[in-house]
């Protein structure tokens, strides 16, 4: 290679990233011998940050733009200030470019279901799975932290980490939340919005943040979803008894359908089936039960009379109540004659006793004076 060529090589150096693998979170610029040049260009694109690391030191963090390095508080030195060395300079610089952009539709899940107490069905389990986004805010922090020299870092090499931290959180948040599970459907949002705040705060000391934070789906397990649709079926069903007559009626249809041994079982089963609901029809209508028709009945009897208590007015003074058996001893002892003024409540002023025609037929029980006494 010609002199002139290899002498211009040492003065020109592009440097930048293009990235088109939708997953590569951290790229190392590879330069031979890690040497960077005086008056190279740096070229950071949007979505990214670039991090300048200078003999295993951590010198500079780049936002988008375009950059010349070439101060000279920047520790970069060039192969051609270095003649005793050979073209070979003793101090070694590397560039991190770094993604700022959100990482999307990172899958989440619990691995095993979660215990909890629910206020209708008891300790119960649950399940749940969902989507989130992740996304550096601190390329610095994230590069010390998490990445160290690895000069290809993607995001599954963290998703796994990212995982056990959300299944965590959701864990504790999910129990301590006190929601009945019917109403969790209602409160993903919420429930959301709490677990994406828990998680921040733990994924911050990596110089990560988690932008959003997603809640598809929760989950009983299937013995307990089965007994919720038999449960949702009884109560679309209603009536008990129409609800049997219905099953039985499929059960026929089903059976009727089904020619197996020749289509004499399944005949006979359809036969047995419908005169077993004939006669439980007909059972019914002759004993009725409480969802069957109801026979009318007799108008029940008025309620009974209301008994009167009297007064008894004499010499300006009143007495009583009494009971109309009461005043009847009265008529016995004397005591009560049919000139007495007698009142009870409804009646129009006082009235005398053989006036009143509830008390008149106690005056019939004894003779009345003979003539002329």
């Amino acid at each position: 290679m010609p002199i002139f060529d290899f002498l211009s090589g040492q003065f020109i150096d592009v440097i930048h990233w293009t990235d088109d693998t939708r997953d590569t979170m951290v790229w190392r610029f590879e330069r031979e011998g890690h040497e960077i040049k005086y008056g190279a260009k740096l070229t950071v694109r949007e979505g990214q940050s670039a991090v300048f690391v200078h003999e295993g030191q951590l010198a500079d963090v780049f936002t988008p733009g375009l950059y010349m390095l070439e101060t000279n508080n920047m520790p970069i030195m060039t192969s051609l200030q270095h003649w005793d060395h050979g073209f070979r300079s003793p101090f070694k610089s590397e560039i991190y470019f770094v993604a700022t952009n959100r990482f999307t539709n990172l899958k989440w899940g619990t691995k095993n279901p979660i215990m909890l107490r629910d206020p209708e069905f008891g300790p119960t389990r649950i399940r749940a799975f969902g989507t989130y986004t992740v996304r550096v805010i601190d390329a610095a922090r994230f590069l010390s932290e998490i990445v160290g020299t690895d000069g290809e870092f993607t995001m599954d090499e963290i998703s796994f980490q990212i995982r056990n931290i959300i299944v965590q959180a959701f864990s504790r948040i999910i129990a301590g939340s006190g929601i009945p599970v019917l109403d969790m459907a209602a409160n993903t949002a919420d429930l959301g919005t709490l677990v994406a705040g828990e998680i921040t705060a733990v994924v911050a000391d990596y110089g990560l943040e988690i932008p959003e934070f997603y809640i598809e789906n929760i989950s009983l397990p299937p013995t307990v979803e089965e007994a919720l649709d038999k449960r949702t079926s009884m109560g679309l069903a209603g009536d008990l008894g129409r609800f049997t007559q219905y099953s039985t009626a499929e059960a026929m249809t089903s059976a009727a359908k089904n020619p197996s041994g020749g289509g004499g079982i399944g005949a006979g089963l359809g036969m047995g089936m419908g005169m077993a609901m004939a006669q439980q029809m007909a059972e019914q209508n002759r004993n009725p039960g409480p969802w069957g028709a109801r026979p009318e009945t007799a108008p029940p009897p008025p309620p009974p009379p209301v008994e009167h208590v009297w007064h008894i007015a004499e010499n300006g003074q009143t007495y009583g109540p009494y009971s109309k058996a009461r005043l009847g001893r009265m008529v016995t002892e004397g005591s009560l004659t049919r000139d007495s003024h007698v009142w009870t409540a409804g009646q129009d002023g006082w009235k005398r006793a053989e006036d009143v025609t509830e008390l008149a037929q106690l005056f019939t029980v004894m003779p009345p004076p003979p003539p002329g006494a």
